[in-house]
């Protein structure tokens, strides 16, 4: 069927849908000029069309006004009566109106911005040196008779379009055919007309032959350079099983995850940090051990940590406290000499080794401070954007897929990824709050009240039994130091209790959060959160209590001669202990609840992925790694280790054990909350107590690097003071150490000025969401205005029409 498309010759915004307006009246104007050199220079044929096709225009307003009318009506709920034909020529010439234009008015206009183009890099000749064949016309504009008619045109524009394609540079021909607001098979059919016609082109002309060997060389190293970025791209770790937790359980879980990858790499840099400048020295120059002291591997050393591990660099005893050389030896077995006494062997190449291992706690625990504080920075910044939920799911719906996917595995991960998305954006969209009444509102801040109390009463209850049990197990080791030595497996007895409790109290705390009955499934998870972290938080305090204020200030009442490895021990095994009892949640809270709930009670409901829980059992485990690098320097390798195990046992589990929630729900500041949980509470504590350890405590006098010191901070001080001793000139140094290093009002400050630098970026992102969401409100605003002033001319219009019918109405009737 043919349709009448309306045109306006002496309106400016004919040319509609151009990418801006400066190109938009550079193509109207250029279109009129040619108009005019045609009927001017080639007489009264083409000035007859164009009066033609006016007459014919103005003849069919009215059916084109009804035509538009029906289509409008539709769609928009403005047009509720018979607009005018003022009215409807300027909303057919609104940018927004003209995106539902017949493909041939398409390909004519994209056909003369190709001419545009094309006038750019050449000098444009008169409209009298074309052919009337090749000359711009507007009966394409009008109206069509059949559809031959329409057919024979339509491919005969195609065909200059494609002409002009042809004759534009690559960059040129590309931005052209993304502007087209065609559909993608029809760009695609386009491009290869076009590419058809340029490599016939060029086969008929003789190319030289080193123009083709330098398009083989081009080509080639353009396909070397995708190929390895691509395949750099595939070596992302986990990318495929990250894409498939993603596609069926949303972004959640995928969250859990991509945490458990960030403190993979946390841990990583670590481990490289001290096994470069700490492990790999002293394992180069061991020091001498008593062979009456030395202990045989026996394996009950994987569970307790001590024993053979004693006498490795695995914990802080094994260290020497001297400068390793490679020249200097001594008499009795070619070891390194002891600088202990502060005398100084000018030899070869020498490390200190109290002063190495000083600065590499301190700068490993300063730069992942700096990491911490940037990555919660950006996280803000991407959390706390706006982000409607109406926006995203436009944007998902039109804009997600990617057509450079092609196999069939890619594409089935992608769909469920989209979908899945599409199912938590949708949850949100028709999320609606519910209005509940006074005695609706004081039930359920009853009910919130009570949980509360039992998570606290409860959290209480099992600190209270941990420090009681912890003071226990210190009196059992001073009198089994006085008479008979205790059985190793017996010091397993804190970190199991600790991890049963860690284990058992999410369940309650689970329990609560079903009495309460969360509308919002996010919301329940962050309050699983908070109640999770003040566990955790009440735990590690107690334990810290117990290391450094009962076994670091007494060691001789338990037998300790180094107390920094007992400390390190205590927490490989914690470590330990919470990797074993969470894979025990893992078998018999997952696995075996999964195959209980399918044989015996016949339902197909598998348990939920608890997001709360794991994540802050991995914040635990990382604030025991952080707290014990200065007792146990491997002990990042030990988390490592427990990482990658820990994620493909969770990723199996999960996929085979776990289902989707069944309110789906879009966590998008959940990466947010466990970044700022990894950095203040976990980092923040460990720091502070590794800290108060190297400043206040009393090291070992028998054992490790910093023997023989009052506090492990003078094995910096004493290197600064040999320095300025043996060059004067470096008494700079030494007042920046004491007022940088010494003085603790600089890391106060230095810290003050992270958190102020988090304030004021997420100030000035709240500052940006307040500013859009003003914009968004203006351009809503302006949509209401649009349609005021509408209404207000086709009154006006109507107005103004009445007294003309009743005059035309009065002819008549004379």
């Amino acid at each position: 069927m043919a349709q009448n498309v309306n045109l306006d010759l002496n309106h400016r915004l004919m040319e509609a849908g151009l990418e801006s307006p400066v190109d938009e009246e550079g193509v109207h104007d250029a279109f009129s000029q040619l108009i005019e050199e045609q009927s001017q220079n080639e007489g009264q044929p083409d000035a007859f069309e164009l009066q033609q096709l006016q007459r014919r225009l103005d003849e069919e307003d009215r059916d084109n006004v009804a035509y538009l009318e029906d289509e409008e009506r539709q769609g928009d709920p403005l047009l509720g009566e018979r607009w005018s034909s003022d009215t409807m020529r300027i909303l057919s010439s609104m940018p927004s109106r003209t995106i539902g234009r017949s493909r041939g008015a398409i390909i004519s206009q994209y056909y003369n911005r190709t001419m545009q183009l094309r006038r750019r890099r050449q000098s444009r000749p008169a409209i009298r040196d074309f052919s009337r064949s090749g000359r711009p016309s507007i009966r394409g504009y009008g109206m069509e008779a059949g559809s031959t008619d329409v057919e024979g045109a339509e491919a005969s524009k195609r065909e200059r379009l494609v002409n002009n394609l042809q004759n534009l540079s690559v960059s040129d021909r590309v931005g052209m055919l993304r502007a087209m607001p065609l559909s993608v098979a029809e760009k695609s059919e386009l491009r290869r007309l076009a590419l058809q016609k340029e490599k016939r082109t060029i086969t008929g002309s003789q190319i030289p032959c080193c123009s083709q060997l330098k398009d083989y060389i081009i080509i080639g190293a353009r396909q070397s350079w995708y190929s390895w970025l691509s395949f750099l791209h595939s070596l992302q770790l986990w990318q495929v099983a990250l894409k498939r937790v993603s596609g069926r359980f949303g972004t959640g879980v995928l969250s859990y995850f991509l945490f458990l990858k960030t403190l993979l790499f946390f841990n990583f840099f670590l481990f490289l940090v001290t096994g470069a400048f700490m492990v790999l020295p002293q394992a180069v120059h061991p020091p001498v051990l008593p062979e009456a002291g030395r202990h045989s591997f026996s394996g009950l050393e994987l569970l307790t940590g001590a024993g053979y591990f004693s006498d490795t660099v695995m914990y802080y005893g094994y260290y020497c406290n001297y400068t390793l050389s490679r020249s200097c030896m001594d008499d009795d077995g070619g070891h390194n000499v002891s600088l202990s006494k502060g005398t100084r062997v000018d030899c070869g190449l020498s490390y200190n080794m109290p002063l190495a291992y000083f600065f590499t706690i301190g700068v490993s625990s300063f730069i992942t401070c700096i990491i911490l504080v940037y990555s919660m920075s950006k996280s803000f910044g991407r959390s706390f954007r706006i982000d409607k939920s109406h926006s995203i799911l436009a944007m998902k719906v039109l804009c997600s897929w990617d057509f450079k996917v092609i196999k069939k595995t890619s594409v089935k991960l992608m769909s469920e990824n989209i979908c899945t998305q599409l199912k938590e954006l949708l949850a949100e969209v028709n999320h609606k709050d519910v209005k509940k009444t006074v005695g609706q509102n004081l039930w359920r801040v009853m009910v919130h009240g009570l949980a509360w109390t039992i998570c606290i009463t409860s959290t209480t209850a099992c600190v209270f039994a941990i420090y009681y049990l912890s003071g226990h197990m210190h009196q059992n080791l001073q009198q089994s130091s006085r008479s008979v030595p205790q059985n190793p497996l017996s010091l397993l007895a804190l970190p199991v209790v600790v991890s049963l409790i860690n284990l058992l109290l999410p369940g309650l705390f689970n329990l609560a959060a079903w009495m309460e009955d969360y509308d919002s499934p996010s919301v329940r998870t962050y309050v699983s959160i908070g109640r999770n972290l003040m566990l955790k938080v009440s735990v590690l305090g107690v334990l810290c209590y117990h290391w450094l204020g009962r076994v670091a200030t007494d060691p001789q009442s338990i037998g300790l001669k180094c107390w920094e490895s007992f400390v390190g021990q205590e927490l490989y095994r914690f470590l330990l202990m919470e990797f074993i009892f969470t894979l025990l949640d893992t078998l018999f809270g997952e696995f075996l609840w999964r195959l209980f709930s399918e044989k015996v009670l016949k339902r197909r409901r598998k348990p939920v992925f608890d997001i709360a829980r794991n994540v802050l059992e991995l914040i635990y485990g990382q604030t025991l790694a952080w707290l014990g690098v200065l007792f146990t320097p491997l002990l990042p390798a030990v988390q490592i280790f427990k990482l990658l195990l820990l994620f493909y046992i969770k990723k199996g589990s999960v996929m085979m054990n776990c289902q989707a929630p069944r309110k789906p729900y879009r966590v998008s500041q959940m990466t947010t909350v466990f970044i700022t949980l990894l950095c203040f509470p976990s980092f923040l504590g460990a720091s502070v107590c590794v800290t108060y350890t190297m400043w206040s405590l009393t090291p070992s006098s028998s054992c490790g690097p910093f023997r023989e010191l009052k506090t492990m901070f003078q094995a910096g001080k004493r290197w600064v003071e040999a320095l300025e001793k043996d060059n004067p000139n470096l008494s700079w140094l030494a007042t920046a150490h004491s007022y940088l290093v010494e003085n603790p009002l600089f890391l106060f400050v230095a810290a003050g000025i992270f958190l102020i630098v988090i304030y004021f970026h997420s100030q000035v992102v709240d500052g940006q969401r307040k500013i859009i969401g003003l914009l968004q409100e203006q351009i809503e605003n302006e949509g209401e205005d649009k349609k005021f002033l509408i209404t207000r001319l086709q009154s006006i219009h109507e107005q103004k029409r009445t007294p003309a019918r009743r005059l035309a109405s009065q002819d008549s009737r004379r």
